[in-house]
Parts: structure tokens; sequence; C-alpha cells
């Protein structure tokens, strides 16, 4: 299997895997609470480091150029997308077009952002890690 495709299955699934768990918390116990907004809002720092700790240690294990490491991250959005966007459809009982639409203007872009720092981290680390291997650390 190429190494950008390995890499982004992995990434993929380490992330959206931490995703769920947190994802779950934040509905049973957030949600109820502070409501959607706030609980969404409150779980995207945890979600931030988690993206950059798995970018970090997979990048640590498989080195990868700039270029895969871009490619990597776009497959990974890729699957994270389509994962995502099933399961808000199967569990929710309702169309992509009113899933699109019901989510919260802030929060909403907030998520955004985390899908493109999730796409960028993998390309945005590369060179770090491999600093921090040459450098023993």
């Amino acid at each position: 299997m190429p190494a950008p495709l390995s890499f982004a299955l992995r990434y993929f699934a380490l992330v959206f895997a931490t995703g769920f768990v947190l994802g779950t918390v934040r509905v049973l116990l957030v949600v109820p609470r502070l409501g959607e907004r706030w609980a969404e809002l409150l779980e995207m720092p945890l979600m931030g480091l988690a993206i950059w700790c798995w970018a970090r240690w997979l990048l640590r294990r498989q080195a990868l150029s700039r270029l895969q490491a871009l490619a990597a991250g776009g497959v990974a959005l890729a699957l994270l997308l389509g994962a995502e966007l099933t399961l808000a459809v199967l569990l929710q009982d309702r169309g992509l077009q009113d899933y699109i639409a019901s989510r919260d203007p802030v929060s909403g872009t907030a998520y955004l952002l985390m899908l493109l720092m999730f796409a960028l981290m993998p390309v945005l680390l590369c060179h770090h890690a491999r600093a921090d291997d040459q450098a023993g650390g």
C-alpha cells in the first residue's frame, strides 16, 4: 500500500475514533447542560489537540514528503467527511441537506475550520516530525 494511503487510513481511523468517543460524551453529558453550540465549541480544542497528537505520532513512525503529507491529509479528509455524513444521515434519520442546514452557524463555522486543520496538519507537521527525529527527540 502506498505510504500516503496507509497514513491517511490510520490518521482517519484514529481521529474518527477519538471524535466518536468525545462526541458521545458531548451528546450524553454536555449538550443537556450547556446546549449544542457550547458543547460543540468546548469539544473543538480537544479535537484540535487530538488531531495534532495523532498526526505527529503517525509522522514519527512513517516519514512522508510534503506532497505525500498533503495528499494523505486530503484522502483522510474525504474519508472523515464520508464517515461523518453517513453516520449523521443514518443515526439522525434525515437527509444530507437537512443535516447541513441544521448546523449552528457559529459552531458549524468552527467545525469547518477544524476540518481544514485536520486536512493540513500532516503537511504542517511533516517537517517538524523529521527535525525531531534527527535531533533525537
